[in-house]
């Protein structure tokens, strides 16, 4: 079964099933807090918060979906920037049991496909002190599977990565259930069960609600028999053109390219152009990171154009408007092939004089890159023959504004949490101001933030540093951070001109963002940043700090999960 049959399979599928088939929504949201649509659940959320719904209470729809918040991961075998997302969807229609059956039916009986295992919530799997401990373990799920004739050892029980929001403060929350087929998570199924007041107190929603997603490309790689995503109909057309054109290239590099192209095509089609800023610079910097491997590998110029041409074949019958607006599409890649092109041989004129002078400093290569576009990699070939050095670590502590940037598909616009921030996104960002003095006391000054992302559970921090951090350091900057809460600082914020609030010795890393009047926040004498999002008033609102996990985010990057209790 090729995509195309397996796309129609789903909704046809469901259509028999009693749902209102309803078309893919724009990949430019009506939700001004994100960039990109990310999930098919986005175009229908007003209806898990009581809006009657104007399709029914039961509907499936096939989403066109961008994410960048993983764009450095793409490559591997299964992560993507642009995906589709089959879903069905009930606000008050259905529940578990139907759920359940649909989703067994649609991949044993329809597809025939094999299900390796399956997960449901289980408390026991949630640490002390979280919450969602006191919600009770999902048997009638379990049951189901079971009666269903999933063998016990098959049903895996599992914790808060099973039980999904709410979404805000408070809402609507619940318990997932996820079929697993060769390892990978290929559908999630959530159920809507309760509303979670601030006080993280749960009663039973009158409406319970059905919100499934699952990633057409993953269930495509099961079905087709495929080593990774790559090697499915959706690519392979690319992967071919890619292979006539040189032989040199890496998969990895060949993933790349492929992911990349196909989202460009999808964004320039919705009306989205190269630029410096939103939309336009993810836009800018997915096509930069193709353009780059034609230097690399002796690509023929506007080597991305065929390309273009095999996605649009791939999906002008799913999707007719890209292929209406072919010659936009076309001409579009091309400029922005041919701009880059120039910029580049500016570039290399550049870092010739620099290299020329002796080893590659941090600040060179990123000024080489910000003002030219030209990539760490070339650099660093650029020295080499030349038997200069280049500092990746300085680098990537320049690269500060690009990450943060990089992150806007899937993250908020006020540091991770969004315009339409709330008392908990308050406190988790204000913990974030905290845990970045205390990582630049511990580890030092080259310390800077790379990125944030705030959900209503934890935050997620991202922050320049060369090494794992040890058990040590991450325990001495959790007590750090919990000294500055016991103190019961004020926030303070001050309105200041951007050149007053740097002299004051307020950090600031992303100072394209600002206007040329900022809001100044300080904790004390212990942190001081122009920021602007929310806060809270003092310090002890923030509870206890904890530190879950500490991991490598990408090169000279790492990553910090933190939550609050």
């Amino acid at each position: 079964m090729n995509s195309f049959q397996l796309r129609e399979s789903f909704l046809e599928f469901f259509e028999k099933k009693g749902h209102k088939i309803v078309p893919s929504s724009s990949l430019i949201p009506s939700d001004p807090s994100v960039l990109f649509t990310t999930a098919g659940m986005q175009q229908f959320k007003p209806y898990y918060l009581g809006e009657e719904s104007s399709f029914g209470p039961n509907v499936a729809s096939c989403q066109k979906c961008v994410r960048t918040s993983d764009v450095e991961e793409v490559g591997d075998e299964r992560h993507l920037t642009f995906f589709e997302m089959l879903g069905n969807f009930s606000f008050g229609g259905y529940f578990k049991e139907e759920a359940i059956k649909m989703a067994y039916e649609f991949i044993a009986e329809e597809l025939k496909l094999e299900i390796e295992y399956v997960t449901v919530f289980s408390p026991e799997k949630v640490e002390k002190g979280d919450w969602r401990k006191s919600v009770a373990e999902d048997e009638e799920s379990y049951k189901i599977w079971e009666k269903i004739g999933i063998p016990k050892n098959k049903i895996k029980k599992e914790g808060i990565d099973n039980f999904w929001g709410p979404t805000g403060e408070e809402g609507p929350c619940g318990p997932t259930t996820e079929i697993y087929i060769n390892g990978i998570e290929v559908w999630n199924i959530v159920f809507n069960e309760y509303f979670c007041d601030k006080e993280k107190k749960l009663k039973k929603l009158e409406k319970p609600g059905v919100d499934t997603g699952m990633g057409l490309e993953r269930l495509a790689r099961s079905l087709q028999k495929k080593e990774t995503i790559f090697e499915t109909d959706l690519f392979e057309p690319v992967i071919k053109e890619l292979n006539n054109l040189s032989g040199e290239i890496s998969a990895g590099e060949k993933r790349i390219i492929s992911d990349h192209i196909k989202t460009a095509v999808f964004l320039i089609s919705e009306g989205i152009f190269p630029s410096n800023v939103e939309r336009g610079y993810v836009l800018r910097r997915i096509l930069r990171r193709t353009i780059i491997y034609r230097k690399r590998f002796d690509l023929p110029n506007n080597f991305l154009v065929p390309l273009a041409k095999k996605v649009i074949e791939i999906y002008e019958k799913v999707y007719p408007e890209i292929k209406s607006k072919e010659t936009d599409i076309l001409v579009v890649i091309q400029k922005e092939e041919e701009k880059f092109e120039e910029a580049l041989t500016s570039g290399l004129n550049e870092a010739t004089l620099v290299i020329s002078k002796g080893d590659v400093g941090g600040e060179d290569a990123f000024r080489l890159y910000q003002s030219y576009g030209f990539p760490l990699e070339l650099i660093e070939e650029e020295a080499k023959k030349s038997g200069r050095k280049v500092d990746r670590q300085g680098f990537y502590e320049c690269q500060k504004k690009h990450q943060e940037i990089s992150r806007a598909g899937s993250e908020g616009k006020f540091g991770g949490v969004g315009k339409e921030a709330n008392y908990q996104s308050a406190k988790l960002h204000t913990a974030t101001h905290l845990l970045h003095a205390a990582l630049r006391k511990v580890l030092g000054d080259h310390v800077k933030q790379m990125g944030s992302d705030i959900t209503p559970e934890r935050l997620r921090f991202d922050f320049s540093h060369p090494l794992k951090m040890t058990k040590e350091e991450i325990e001495k900057v959790e007590e750090l951070v919990n000294q500055e809460i016991k103190e019961d600082l004020e926030v303070e914020k001050r309105e200041m001109k951007y050149e007053e609030a740097i002299e004051s010795g307020a950090l600031a890393f992303f100072k394209e963002k600002y206007p040329e009047k900022v809001s100044v926040y300080s904790a004390g004498n212990f942190s001081k940043e122009i920021c602007a999002g929310p806060h809270v008033k003092r310090t002890s609102e923030l509870g206890t700090f904890k530190i879950t996990k500490e991991e490598s985010s990408s090169a000279g990057v790492r990553r910090i999960r933190a939550t609050l209790s």
